[in-house]
């Protein structure tokens, strides 16, 4: 059985899930089930006041246990993702060739579509060639407000 928390954050309310061990999802508003029932647990308190810190600038990396359900190759693409240092961005491509299949950036695009753990595994850091915004699951806004954070969170 999955636990849900409801979770209000700066781009809106997020739910937080987990299956008894680890972090499964993060699912935006849009994206909740009509029926989503709350059930909180020590683990989702730990999400939500780790998401409140990267929210207020006081956490830059997360350390939660996590369980994300895909494929193989999406599964290393979201360990690419993790990867990704707070405040910097890297390319579809770039994260293809760390994966070991430079010519798979439609892949690493898939994958990054169905991350199911955004910004703790921050999709929102990978840009198209020549750094243009491209799409993001939550909404291009809220790609653009989460690295406007990070940048504006970064030392001098």
């Amino acid at each position: 059985m999955k636990n849900l928390l409801l979770h209000p954050t700066p781009i809106g309310t997020v739910g937080i899930v987990e299956n008894g061990r680890a972090i499964t999802d993060i699912l935006f508003e849009e994206q909740l089930p009509g029926d989503a029932v709350q059930h909180t647990t020590p683990l989702l308190e730990q999400a939500a006041k780790q998401l409140d810190e990267y929210f207020t600038g006081k956490r830059t990396s997360f350390d939660l246990p996590l369980e994300p359900e895909g494929t193989p190759y999406r599964k290393k693409v979201w360990q690419v993702l993790t990867e990704i240092p707070y405040g910097q961005t890297m390319t579809y491509g770039e994260i293809a060739r760390r994966t070991g299949n430079p010519q798979a950036s439609r892949a690493v695009g898939g994958a990054n579509h169905h991350n199911p753990i955004p910004i703790v595994i921050p999709c929102h850091r990978v840009i198209g060639a020549g750094g243009k915004l491209t799409g993001y699951a939550g909404g291009l806004p809220r790609k653009e407000f989460l690295l406007a954070l990070e940048r504006n969170r970064l030392p001098k």
